[in-house]
């Protein structure tokens, strides 16, 4: 039981995740404007009544818009999308197309700002004296500036920097070259590595102060083997819980990021399908996006029950992972 629960829980999750992105987003884009545009090729367009008459009855929206939602919602509920209004493809089969590009930025971004966030306090963490205060002051600097930066505004310096400057780097980029993608993911990883690293290391100054760390100190270990053995681990619980927001919002930053560069993505895909009030390609992009938030989510669950043992009994069955001493 506690099994079915457990699975039960995160699936309940994911269907209200995704129920209110496509309600969200289906109204959101109802009121903006009418989607027959996109079909019959934009707002130039000079087709005539009985056209315009034929397109509404053939795509339903002729019908009540409460109809037209449940429609929407029983496409998703049996994974069956439709065709974009603007592009006459599935939407599947152009999602499927985009897809791997995010992807490989937004992981690839992930993992660089989950480095430049454990490096910068390791090394700070390592250094004692009036040395440690003053990186600890730069630190702290270079976390407040990197959150708040603009992603936008950053990304557009590398390019005058680094590309149209010293021409280091490709300006665009496409597919997974990886001198492409060095700028986009750069521009995408920092902001969420000045958060991390903001969280990390207060978490880290905390159990520094634990009667664990006083004890591993007792029995004579270095400064350095207590963070990276003992309380480092204690101290990435909380950044670990928040990799799910932050993958989140590696996706969303995608839109702004993709277009910055000129990449394709789903990002692109999704902005291009909102500037033509293409319902069914928007709904099915934030759909899967929403999904891969939600199993991102899931994941970030389970590396919480292998880095703190603490956490293992609420853990079903199946999941659990025999206790180990902390610290050990």
């Amino acid at each position: 039981m506690r099994v079915v629960r457990w699975i039960g829980g995160r699936l309940g999750r994911a269907v209200l995740v995704v129920w209110l992105v496509a309600t969200i987003v289906f109204f959101a884009l109802r009121a903006t404007g009418d989607p027959l545009e996109a079909i019959l090729g934009g707002p130039g367009s000079q087709a005539g009544e009985e056209a315009t008459a034929r397109a509404r009855e053939a795509y339903g929206l002729d019908q009540p818009l409460i109809v037209q939602y449940g429609s929407q919602l029983w496409r998703i509920a049996t994974l069956q999308l439709g065709d974009s209004y603007a592009r006459r493809q599935p939407v599947l089969d152009l999602i499927a197309a985009q897809l791997p590009s995010t992807l490989a930025l937004a992981v690839l971004a992930l993992l660089l700002a989950w480095a430049l966030a454990v490096g910068g306090v390791v090394v700070v963490a390592s250094v004692r004296g009036r040395a440690a205060r003053r990186l600890n002051g730069v630190l702290r600097g270079a976390e407040v500036i990197a959150t708040v930066t603009p992603q936008f505004w950053l990304g557009a310096v590398l390019i005058l920097v680094f590309a149209a400057g010293w021409g280091l780097l490709p300006a665009t980029s496409s597919g997974f070259d990886p001198a492409g993608l060095v700028l986009p993911v750069v521009t995408l990883a920092v902001p969420i590595a000045g958060f991390l690293s903001l969280v990390l290391r207060e978490s880290l100054e905390e159990a520094d102060r634990a009667p664990f760390a006083t004890t591993v100190r007792a029995r004579g270990a270095t400064e350095i083997r207590l963070r990276l053995r003992h309380t480092l681990r204690h101290a990435v619980l909380p950044a670990l819980a928040l990799s799910g927001w932050a993958f989140g919002s590696l996706l969303s930053g995608a839109v702004v990021v993709e277009s910055l560069f000129a990449r394709p993505g789903l990002g692109r895909l999704l902005l291009d399908g909102a500037m033509q009030r293409d319902v069914p390609l928007v709904i099915g992009a934030v759909v899967v996006v929403a999904f891969l938030y939600v199993a991102v989510v899931i994941v970030t669950d389970g590396l919480e029950l292998l880095v703190d043992p603490r956490l293992r009994g609420r853990a079903p069955r199946f999941l659990r992972i025999p206790d180990v001493a902390v610290g050990s």
